[in-house]
């Protein structure tokens, strides 16, 4: 497998990714096309495309934060799923020898109980503490999150700096909370 970043949303390469992009994640969870495109030229962020070959396999979008990697977003194309290329690709990443932090929906359900056990076969820990990831979008609110971070679980300070920097950095494009959250 091999990782190919995008910097320039009129690659023809955007397209294919950023349809991928949509049809895995709920709206209150992503960027509109506009601002993901603008993200591209972020110096921290990362517009990867997993490639098998000539295969798109996937997209990893993640930011090299103050000594971590956060992955704000990870997609194998549905029809791939199952079959080891999500593995591979967080295995390259992780061996990089840089901590490397996700987020993951609840484990409440048996789809988001399958996550947290494919992240955790994959090296991943979870960490106890209560995280709620900011709105992308107005008219939405933060939504909690369980916090997965790899070769081992975070400290409070590593926590905390992941936060601060995934409300100034990260999510710095987009719109406040709203009053009261």
């Amino acid at each position: 497998m091999h990782f190919i970043q995008l910097n320039d949303p009129a690659d023809p390469r955007f397209d294919g990714a950023f349809a991928l992009y949509e049809i895995s994640f709920p709206l209150h969870e992503r960027r509109t096309r506009a601002p993901q495109a603008a993200r591209l030229s972020h110096p921290e962020y990362r517009f990867t495309l997993l490639y098998e070959g000539e295969a798109f396999q996937g997209i990893l979008l993640y930011w090299e934060g103050p000594g971590f990697r956060y992955v704000e977003h990870f997609a194998i194309c549905p029809e791939l799923r199952g079959r080891g290329a999500g593995a591979q690709a967080l295995s390259e990443l992780c061996g990089q020898g840089v901590p490397v932090i996700l987020e993951i929906d609840p484990p409440v359900d048996d789809i988001s109980i399958r996550r947290q056990h494919f992240y955790e076969r994959c090296g991943f820990f979870q960490n106890p503490f209560p995280h709620v990831h900011p709105p992308y979008r107005k008219g939405f609110q933060g939504h909690p999150l369980v916090v997965l971070s790899a070769p081992g679980p975070l400290s409070p300070a590593a926590y905390d700096r992941f936060a601060q920097y995934l409300a100034g950095t990260v999510m710095d494009d987009c719109v406040p909370p709203l009053e009261g959250d």
